[in-house]
């Protein structure tokens, strides 16, 4: 019996090396830019979710994870693709997942989290005044009440505690980091008192009387912020016998005396609480007295992308804005101020010097 050789295995294809990227293409570009929503929906999701939180040290798998999370693999698996796209996760070569840069700013334990102003800058209510940014280009105002029938406050207070809540978390934890970077930033010589005008819960006040022992500080805001003060600040706090806590509208009066007056992020909401603000400075302040501005700038800054879209938010809920610079540097010049010089803080905040003159 004759036998027939048994025929070998024909050979596998050869592996075909990577293909070189393709350039990005302005089609593409425009068509990720109009997509835009899934990517901030992406970040959203994994926030609430909790995914970062459930994601340790430890590359996992996304059945661990949604194990951790509560949700089936399957979805939690596509959320995790899209969101490695942008850098928020990474995959490993066996299908497991670990932690990057960003994603580790979505944890609730990392000193510089942005989970809180992740969340904020996706509530609901923000979904809704998005596609009616043309009314307001064409108004030249804002769009939210026409929407809720009330102003944008008076809604988030009355009618969404939840995002509220949000919205004040978000604003304690982009404080409590800002003001690490402006106690930096100051040059206090000279300086033994100082007051924080409009400064919510006091974190500015608080990082700078830590820092220098011989200072005193008053912080003005509205009767309800001034309530929930920095407990450093508050009566039996370790800051308390040097901190006086001052219920008042900025708007309408500042009775407060001191070396050194810090406005930081409330010139935004509309130019006459911008006027009234500065004019409210000048006519409190002594001759000679120093002003600092912190503020976001929608130009000369690395931070443009965030801060234009910042922006346009505000035209929407409030019809505030940003400043330009020099748009800013005017409005204090008009208020009465002499600008010295304006120099950035951190990415995201340029500090305005000035002083009263006299």
């Amino acid at each position: 019996m004759t036998m027939t050789p048994t025929a070998a295995p024909p050979a596998p294809p050869p592996v075909q090396p990577p293909a070189a990227p393709r350039p990005v293409t302005p089609a593409m570009e425009l068509r990720e830019i109009v997509f835009g929503a899934a990517r901030a929906a992406a970040v959203r999701a994994a926030a609430r979710l909790g995914v970062a939180d459930a994601l340790g040290e430890q590359p996992a798998t996304a059945e661990q994870l949604a194990t951790a999370v509560g949700a089936p693999a399957g979805p939690l698996r596509r959320l995790l693709r899209a969101l490695t796209c942008y850098g928020v996760f990474a995959e490993n070569g066996d299908g497991r997942y670990v932690h990057t840069a960003m994603s580790r700013l979505l944890r609730d334990d990392s000193p510089d989290s942005l989970r809180h102003i992740a969340l904020w800058c996706t509530e609901p209510w923000t979904w809704e005044v998005w596609p009616r940014l043309d009314e307001a280009v064409k108004a030249g105002g804002e769009v939210f009440t026409s929407l809720h029938g009330k102003g944008f406050f008076d809604y988030l207070h009355q009618d969404a505690p939840g995002s509220a809540a949000v919205f004040d978390k978000a604003m304690t934890r982009s404080s409590t980091q800002s003001a690490r970077d402006i106690a930096e930033h100051l040059d206090l010589t000279g300086i033994t008192s100082v007051a924080d005008i409009g400064g919510g819960q006091g974190h500015v006040l608080a990082a700078l009387l830590e820092k220098h022992p011989g200072l005193s500080g008053t912080l003005l805001d509205l009767p309800k912020v001034v309530e929930g003060a920095d407990a450093r600040l508050r009566p039996g706090g370790p800051l308390a016998g040097r901190a006086r806590l001052v219920p008042g509208d900025c708007r309408r009066e500042i009775p407060v005396d001191a070396d050194l007056y810090i406005i930081k992020n409330i010139l935004e909401w509309d130019d006459d609480s911008t006027r009234a603000t500065l004019g409210n400075v000048v006519a409190a302040a002594r001759p000679g007295a120093r002003v600092l501005v912190v503020e976001n700038l929608v130009d000369d800054s690395v931070s443009m992308r965030f801060t234009t879209a910042m922006d346009l938010l505000l035209l929407l809920i409030v019809g505030g804005h940003k400043h330009a610079a020099d748009g800013l540097a005017a409005a204090m010049a008009e208020a009465g101020l002499t600008v010295d010089t304006i120099r950035p803080v951190n990415a995201y905040l340029h500090a305005f010097h000035a002083r009263v003159p006299g």
